[in-house]
């Protein structure tokens, strides 16, 4: 009969968890990173979709998450590095086939973060009909600012969302221009995976989109929620 493992069995160290600042104290511990494709109907239609889709999902690694304010890396194999600015849900409470009426119950807290993306990467992707995960999940893909705890925000559903560039805005939305809301949004994923405390979700991006170069500062701001910042390195 096999002897049970313990930390000293490890053939080499295990990975230092991802934490992520919240706001009043403590530490948010990632388990996944889920993403929304495609949640904002300008920002749809600037990529040459139709509006209204059911949501689809991808992910990237816990270990692409920046702490908010450190400096990303210009990725290799891409010459088209872009930004989106996007809500994160961060999942605080376990669930499998959650109703929409409860899927705000399972909701630990909002932050700001970013998706960036090797268009290029992705447009090669779609074209050949294959999977985005080396567009979307590469090296510190998804800078994230605190999460503020919905005990002390509540739970935003309206709000101006932002990024700018070197001072320069180019994106901006309002979360009321979602698609699918943050409540449809985790009842329609958790019936395809089930979500643990420690998940996040990011919810798409709104319009504006564009490339961004080394050296570049990158801000973006959710009202009522929070902000997130990085610079290209």
């Amino acid at each position: 009969m096999p002897r049970s493992s313990s930390v000293a069995d490890l053939i080499f160290p295990a990975p230092q968890p991802v934490l992520v600042p919240v706001t009043g104290g403590g530490f948010f511990p990632v388990r996944r990173v889920y993403c929304v494709g495609r949640n904002y109907a300008e920002h749809i239609r600037e990529m040459g979709n139709d509006v209204r889709e059911p949501p689809f999902f991808f992910a990237k690694p816990a270990d692409a998450v920046v702490i908010d304010g450190a400096p990303i890396a210009y990725p290799p194999q891409t010459r088209d590095l872009q930004h989106e600015i996007e809500l994160v849900v961060a999942i605080g409470r376990d669930g499998a086939n959650i109703g929409e009426h409860a899927a705000l119950e399972h909701v630990f807290g909002y932050a700001a973060g970013l998706d960036m993306t090797r268009r290029d990467l992705q447009a090669e992707a779609k074209k050949a009909g294959r999977p985005w995960s080396m567009a979307k999940g590469f090296d510190q893909s998804a800078p994230i600012g605190t999460i503020a705890p919905a005990k002390a925000i509540g739970h935003p559903a309206t709000g101006a969302i932002t990024l700018s560039v070197n001072g320069a805005e180019r994106q901006r939305g309002d979360l009321g221009d979602q698609i699918w809301s943050v409540p449809e949004t985790i009842a329609y994923l958790s019936r395809l995976v089930s979500l643990r405390a420690g998940d996040l979700i990011l919810t798409g991006t709104p319009a504006g989109v564009s490339p961004v170069r080394r050296r570049d500062v990158l801000e973006g701001n959710i009202e009522g929620v929070g902000t997130v910042s990085t610079v290209i390195g």
